[in-house]
């Protein structure tokens, strides 16, 4: 990755001036949506959860709820499909859940553009290739959600997070920015075909078998002794 004058400073920058007047003119819509959570799934309105960022540092990403917290017979949270309700799909159809992010990025957790960040689980069963991405940090949107987001395979979208950090311009991403403003507008790609939830990394790579289900389960087991 080069590290040219709008990597150092200009994209730094950027982050800050436009999350923060996006959090100036969105303040209204942030209030409501948080009250139609708060009266339609209860508390807690924001979802914390932790994720890898940038060089693998671990950071709290937030985001408006968008389950419930239903539960089995033996007190385990039931699959994501069935806790999420219809309210929560139109959030993220709309990518309203994320404006909460817009504070990780005035923290400086998280840039405007870059590679989506992933969960910690995630992290295991990149190739060391892969974990790359992790070079630069985690964006609001990226080159692989501007080509498919979540209706693309996971192959693709690694491989769009390492072409997007080779060549990292201010033009690029002004176009990915533009680009993903249309993309909302026509709510494309928000999920994978016959999945209402995106796929953890793992759970792809045994379905589409490039791993088997020992492999899976000792890196499960390793993720668990953590």
């Amino acid at each position: 990755m080069k590290q040219t004058f709008y990597c150092k400073y200009g994209k730094r920058f950027l982050d800050i001036v436009l999350s923060g007047l996006a959090l100036l003119v969105f303040s209204p819509v942030i209030l409501f949506v948080g009250i139609l959570v708060r009266v339609k799934l209860g508390s807690p309105v924001i979802f914390s959860q932790s994720r890898p960022g940038l060089n693998e540092k671990i950071f709290k990403m937030y985001k408006f709820r968008t389950m419930t917290a239903e539960e089995d017979q033996d007190g385990n949270l039931l699959p994501d499909e069935q806790r999420l309700t219809r309210f929560g799909k139109l959030l993220r159809a709309t990518s309203l859940d994320e404006l909460p992010e817009l504070w990780n990025i005035l923290k400086g957790d998280m840039s405007i553009v870059g590679p989506r960040p992933q969960l910690i689980k995630d992290l295991h069963f990149m190739s060391s290739v892969e974990k790359k991405r992790q070079a630069v940090l985690p964006g609001l949107t990226g080159l692989a959600q501007v080509n498919g987001r979540n209706a693309i395979s996971w192959g693709k979208k690694l491989n769009y997070d390492l072409i997007y950090i080779k060549n990292i311009t201010f033009f690029n991403d002004l176009k990915i920015i533009l680009l993903t403003v249309g993309k909302v507008f026509k709510r494309e790609n928000i999920s994978a075909d016959g999945m209402e939830t995106a796929e953890d990394l793992g759970d792809y790579l045994l379905r589409m078998n490039k791993i088997s289900q020992e492999e899976y389960n000792k890196i499960l087991g390793e993720i668990l002794n953590d």
